[in-house]
């Protein structure tokens, strides 16, 4: 397929999304957004591809949501037209891993956007905020929902009624980031992470993200709960059986993702 605000590749398992509105700072408009959705959904289809790697600019991850663009809509248009919601949810739905590769800004929808993937790392130059409140709206894409479940109440509020501003480091030590990684290595490294992920069994591994998922969305007994069927659901699999012999045999396993 072709794109006009992203750029698509693929390095053997791991299928790479890049963010590509340079003179926007790659600011997400519709264009952009139904694009990524189109991008994941071809991936998720894709039985050679593992993981996701979602990424911008050394100089921006994503600016935002473009203003330009929804300044002017009224209520009855963004209601009508399923604002946000249409497009924006298909990296916080992908079954398949999704890291994001983040660099400089990441900015209200675009803190939100590498929010919805499973995995963050981070350049050393990233900030993050969701400065919202500052021009007359709140987070409109998860934002209130996943920065609170990650770094607590207390932070959240700060970031969003002040727009505090977030480093690399601060997001790290907080639980938002799982790596700070030197400038301009952050893709390569993702990169990497995503291909050690898809070298598992697919299906194991997306039981694995259903199960941490659920700790997000449910009282912990419900949580254990899926969590166990979702284990006992990988004795139904051929990997589970090989994944098992081979450690006996003390050998490499070869999944085949089934």
């Amino acid at each position: 397929m072709s794109y006009t605000s992203i750029l698509v590749s693929i390095d053997g398992p791991v299928g790479i999304i890049t963010l590509n509105r340079p003179e926007a700072l790659n600011a997400l408009n519709d264009t952009i957004t139904r694009e990524i959705a189109e991008a994941v959904a071809t991936f998720e289809a894709a039985e050679s591809i593992g993981a996701i790697v979602l990424t911008g600019s050394d100089k921006a991850f994503a600016a935002g949501a473009d203003i330009k663009e929804i300044k002017d809509k009224s209520f009855s248009e963004v209601y009508a037209e399923n604002f946000i919601t249409a497009h924006w949810e298909a990296v916080a739905k992908a079954r398949k891993p999704t890291i994001a590769a983040v660099s400089g800004h990441a900015i209200g929808g675009g803190c939100e956007l590498a929010l919805m993937c499973d995995i963050i790392i981070a350049s050393e130059t990233t900030r993050f905020s969701l400065p919202e409140t500052k021009i007359g709206i709140i987070p409109g894409a998860g934002g209130t929902q996943r920065l609170t479940r990650i770094v607590g109440k207390a932070v959240a509020m700060d970031m969003i009624l002040t727009g505090r501003v977030l480093s690399a480091e601060e997001a790290r030590a907080m639980g938002l980031v799982s790596r700070v990684v030197t400038a301009g290595q952050q893709v390569e490294d993702a990169v990497t992470l995503a291909k050690a992920i898809a070298a598992s069994s697919r299906p194991i591994v997306m039981l694995a993200k259903e199960a941490v998922n659920k700790a997000y969305e449910t009282h912990l007994a419900e949580g254990i709960y899926v969590e166990r069927r979702l284990l006992y659901a990988t004795f139904a699999t051929e990997d589970r059986r090989e994944g098992m012999n081979a450690f006996a045999s003390k050998r490499k396993p070869e999944f085949r993702n089934r």
